[in-house]
This record gives structure tokens, sequence and C-alpha cells, in this order.
């Protein structure tokens, strides 16, 4: 599988596809230690080396059991990220007497609530508190998770926060993982930020990390790391019913997906093919990020990326007006 070193003169390298921890996390419904681990595995097996995770993943959960899964392996030979921005307080009671957390999307017992925390201090706490989670001395990526609605905070302590820790070379590399555009392409402009996470902004439904972010990224060498190609349903199974950032599909996106899904069709491909495959090309991605919760679903991604696409599969989506430049109906 292909490697990528982020940014111009970086030493973080990561693979063209990578490993997405939220699955294993127990995302909205449980999975088995067992199959956890059977999919980093697999994972590992198919030639991904990028890992990604998060402490508000299963409260934790998520970076436990990749750390375990990859505690054997050679440390120099994959590349893991987590983030900050929410701190694990521990909440009164036991496994058995809390409420479960799926009001946040995780099927675990709510043993933990999450505090957002920008702050200096914060972060280094946070990262500290991921390294006894994962069983490491040090991570690659360390991303700033959904600064949204804490921008002040977020450039004026985290971020400086972030480079020292790089600096002491704690953390490899540094950036922001979001799906906001404008404030990825602030980072990118006003920091020395080495890759940013944008989530479900560059995929054939929705390309508008394509007017400004994509752009930046390429003219300052930086690197670009594109999650939720689905659009967290939509591209893969397009359905009345699917869902499309999380909600249910407006009736003119299911149309647009379901006019893509009959193009590709006609060329013997699956839509969920070309939805993995279509950031790929941008010179400024370095790697497609792709949640999956079993061994099963890691071979399929696998296979997606290294079926090969027909041009003409390409200019008829364009033909009809389906994909455009930027991504949005013409």
């Amino acid at each position: 599988m292909r490697h990528t070193t982020l940014r111009t003169g970086g030493t973080v390298r990561v693979t063209d596809l990578s490993f997405g921890a939220a699955g294993i996390g127990n995302l909205y419904t449980p999975v088995d230690p067992g199959q956890a681990r059977e999919a980093v595995d697999a994972a590992w097996e198919a030639g991904i080396r990028y890992f990604d995770t998060a402490p508000h993943y299963g409260l934790g959960l998520s970076e436990r059991r990749l750390g375990e899964a990859l505690r054997e392996r050679p440390r120099s030979a994959y590349t893991l990220s987590t983030k900050v921005g929410r701190i694990l307080e521990p909440v009164p009671g036991t496994a058995t007497t809390v409420p479960d957390d799926l009001a946040h999307g995780f099927a675990v017992p709510a043993t933990h609530r999450r505090v957002w925390d920008f702050s200096a201090d914060g972060v280094r706490r946070s990262v500290e508190e991921s390294l006894t989670r994962l069983g490491l001395d040090r991570i690659d990526i360390v991303y700033l998770h959904d600064p949204d609605d804490h921008a002040e905070e977020a450039f004026t302590q985290a971020y400086p926060a972030l480079e020292r820790l790089r600096a002491e070379g704690t953390v490899g590399a540094i950036g922001a993982g979001m799906n906001r555009t404008e404030m990825l392409t602030r980072f990118l402009r006003d920091t020395d930020t080495d890759v940013v996470l944008c989530a479900g902004r560059f995929t054939l439904l929705d390309g508008s990390a394509l007017t400004e972010l994509l752009p930046e990224a390429t003219a300052r060498g930086r690197s670009v790391v594109v999650g939720g190609v689905f659009n967290s349903g939509l591209l893969a199974d397009p359905r009345p019913g699917a869902t499309y950032d999380y909600t249910a599909a407006p009736p003119d996106l299911l149309d647009r997906a379901l006019r893509m899904d009959a193009v590709t069709r006609r060329y013997g491909v699956p839509l969920r093919a070309a939805a993995l495959q279509y950031p790929r090309s941008h010179p400024a991605v370095a790697s497609v990020l792709v949640g999956t919760r079993s061994a099963a679903e890691v071979r399929d991604a696998a296979a997606l990326a290294e079926l090969t696409l027909p041009d003409d599969l390409w200019a008829e989506l364009r033909a009809e007006g389906l994909l455009t430049e930027n991504g949005a109906p013409a």
C-alpha cells in the first residue's frame, strides 16, 4: 500500500488507506473484543499502517483496544493518531449502575463524562491520559478534535501546547480534525499545522473542501486526511431511509446518490468504491480514513481501494451533472 509523508519535509508517514477506530469503540452497537482485535489484524494484513482513534470514541475504549491490538507490532512500522479537546472525567457508580453512553453515540456504560477543554493544561493532560490508555510513550499525530465552538481557546492555547509537545518529541505531527472547512483552512493558513483531518467535506456529494481547504494545503505543502467519504451511509448504501451526515438524507441528495449508483452499476462498480476512491487523486490528500468494526469490513474497504475504476465512469458522472469541480450538481 502506498505511503505518503505528511507535509513537505515531514517525517510522519501514513498509508493511503487508514483505519478509523470509532467502530471498535462500540459506535452505536457493541463490538466483541475478539471482533475488534480481528478488525485491526485484518487491517494489518491488508497493508494498512495508519490507525486513528480518540478519547471520545467509547469513552476511551477505542484507544485501549487499539493499543492492545498494536502492542506487539513493531512501533516504527505503524502510525497512530488520537485527539485532544475532550477530557474524560469519572462519574460516580460502576459499569452496572450508570446509564449508557448512547446519547453520544457509543454503546458503553457512561462511567465518564466528556468535558470540553482546549486549554494548554487540558491538552497536555489529554495526551498523557491517551498515552496511558494506548500503552505507548509517544503519539505520531494529535488532532484538535472538533474545536468548532472553541476557536479562540483552540488557536491561543491548545495549538501552542501541541507545538510544544511536538518540539519535545512526545508528538510527531499536529493538526485539527473536524467537518468545517473554514476553520481547517485557517489552521493551514495561520499555524504551522502538519495535517488536517477533514470529515465529510470531500465526497461525491459534498466537495466544499475543494473551494479553499485543498488549494491552501497544496500551496503550503501540507497534508489532508479525508474521512466520512460515505457521508455517514448514503454513499455506501443509497436507499430510502439512508442517513446523510447522521440524519435522514434529504430527498434531493438521495435522488442524486441513486443516480450516481445507477451510473457506477453500469460499469460494474459499487458506488461505495467510487466514493472511497474519489478523494485519493487530489495531490494534497495523504490518506482516506474509513471507519470499520470487523475484519469483513476492513477487507471490503481494502478491496474497494484496489478496484480499477474506468475513466469513462468519472466522465459520465460529470456529463450527467452529478459531479462537478466543486462537488455540487451542475
